[in-house]
């Protein structure tokens, strides 16, 4: 299980997604941007999926401390799959949305896009839905509180 304790997404202003279809635009938030490195790679030379999948687990985590004001931790994840390869020097991107909140536990989607290096081409890599439980000090579940109104929306 991931223990996440802090919210740490900044708010990254994501490059112009002009060279995409409207209908295959990232959905959710941006909440982790990071460069594919060499040290990544498998034999092959492409990134390990398992390094995605790790991607993609802290920025769940980082959606899911926002939305229940405090820790939490991974219990499942749906099915996965690799539909493009990530390369080295690729910039991954991570967008979150939370699709489900229950007393203790909520469901976050979980998207990865590449955005090939050199370039403005973003695809999508994978994505999952990955289910969180808001845990208290001693690591049992608590219910997650009510959800706080932006200050953006009150504007």
């Amino acid at each position: 299980m991931q223990h996440v304790g802090i919210s740490s997404a900044a708010s990254v202003a994501p490059p112009p997604e002009t060279d995409l279809p409207k209908d295959d635009q990232p959905k959710g938030d941006l909440t982790v941007r990071t460069i594919a490195m060499p040290a990544d790679t498998n034999a092959n030379g492409d990134i390990f999926g398992g390094w995605v999948l790790s991607q993609m687990d802290q920025a769940g985590g980082i959606a899911g401390v926002d939305r229940a004001q405090g820790r939490v931790v991974t219990v499942a994840l749906d099915a996965m799959t690799f539909i493009r390869p990530v390369r080295v020097g690729d910039v991954l991107c991570v967008y979150t949305r939370v699709s489900h909140v229950g007393r203790t536990s909520m469901k976050i989607e979980v998207e990865a896009w590449a955005r090939r290096f050199c370039t403005q081409v973003r695809e999508r890599v994978t994505q999952a839905t990955l289910t969180f439980v808001a845990i208290d000090e001693a690591g049992r579940p608590r219910p997650i509180p009510p959800e706080v109104p932006s200050p953006q929306a009150a504007t």
